[in-house]
């Protein structure tokens, strides 16, 4: 997702723009001579090619209108380079930008849907994910802005988290769920290629096998066990439990973001790993946040614990 944010890039659209432009300018002035030439004899030249028995291809000379044309073409092209922003990163001498423009429609379309969101303002997330109703509009916002990570299932894949499991990198409560939504999430895994060589971290990935109950050889798993005291406790626990609020997965519950092949966990030892989420803040609007929040919490919370989590507490001093 950040692949063109390199600066390279808008040197390169310029250098491609420009170019073209030029390489097109060039090529007509070397062939002045070749396209204004018309016989000294006044005949048209025959290419020799003739087709469905009297269609003879001739070798006319360019109008000069057609030569002109595209010199005009070349000369808005140039000027419009000059004043618009289609020069990568360069604003054009008018500095026009659409932001403006966009952030109108986008405040526009916020006021003719806010009557929609307006009832769900002083419910919670529990009980909005009751509602059939948030549930669709939820449902929605999920496809149109998760789904491309986390699939229409909302199940992931390698390297985006399923969201349906109960299982979380940094907890499931409505409140941690609205802020990953938000501000979004940035997971580093260091490389310790540095400190571990590929058996030792064969014999620590074995080990991790072994904590969610895989098929693991127990020599290598008793060396591992060791290694893994020595490296990797201080994100992932004593116990590999991980700690949530660093988000160091969980190494005990088969849940796996990458797979849990020894091979593939010896290159995440080895090599790290750097994972992102974008922060949704500036796309959602926080009616929409909170909407969404309640849809992706019911994905893991059944019924019956939404229920439970939805009496307010008058009903529940009430219930006393």
């Amino acid at each position: 997702m950040s692949d063109f944010v390199n600066g390279f890039w808008g040197y390169f659209i310029a250098i491609v723009a420009v170019g073209g432009v030029v390489w097109c300018i060039w090529l007509l002035y070397t062939q002045r001579r070749w396209l204004s030439a018309t016989p000294a004899s006044g005949k048209v030249e025959d290419t020799g090619h003739v087709w469905d028995g009297d269609l003879t291809e001739l070798n006319n000379p360019v109008p000069t209108w057609w030569t002109w044309m595209y010199l005009l073409a070349c000369a808005f092209a140039l000027g419009y380079l000059f004043l618009m922003p289609g020069l990568g990163q360069y604003k054009g001498k008018l500095g026009y930008s659409s932001t403006e423009e966009v952030a109108q429609q986008q405040a526009k379309m916020a006021e003719a849907v806010r009557p929609i969101y307006a009832r769900f303002e002083t419910m919670s997330v529990p009980q909005i994910a009751q509602d059939p109703g948030a549930r669709e509009i939820g449902q929605r916002l999920f496809l149109n802005t998760c789904a491309q990570c986390h699939g229409s299932d909302a199940k992931g894949g390698p390297s985006f988290p399923n969201l349906a499991d109960g299982d979380w990198l940094h907890g499931g409560s409505p409140e941690t769920i609205m802020q990953t939504i938000k501000e979004g999430r940035h997971g580093v895994m260091p490389p310790w290629k540095d400190a571990i060589d590929p058996k030792m971290a064969g014999d620590i990935a074995q080990y991790v096998r072994s904590l969610s109950g895989l098929t693991a050889d127990p020599v290598r798993v008793f060396r591992g066990k060791r290694d893994f005291a020595n490296f990797c406790v201080a994100c992932h626990g004593v116990d590999g439990k991980g700690n949530q609020l660093m988000g160091a997965p969980n190494l005990t519950d088969d849940v796996w973001l990458y797979g849990s092949s020894e091979a593939t966990i010896v290159k995440t030892i080895l090599e790290g790993r750097d994972n992102r989420m974008p922060a949704h803040e500036h796309i959602l609007s926080p009616e929409q946040i909170k909407i969404l929040t309640a849809w992706v919490w019911g994905l893991s919370n059944k019924p019956d614990a939404q229920k439970q989590a939805a009496v307010t507490p008058a009903e529940s001093d009430a219930a006393k």
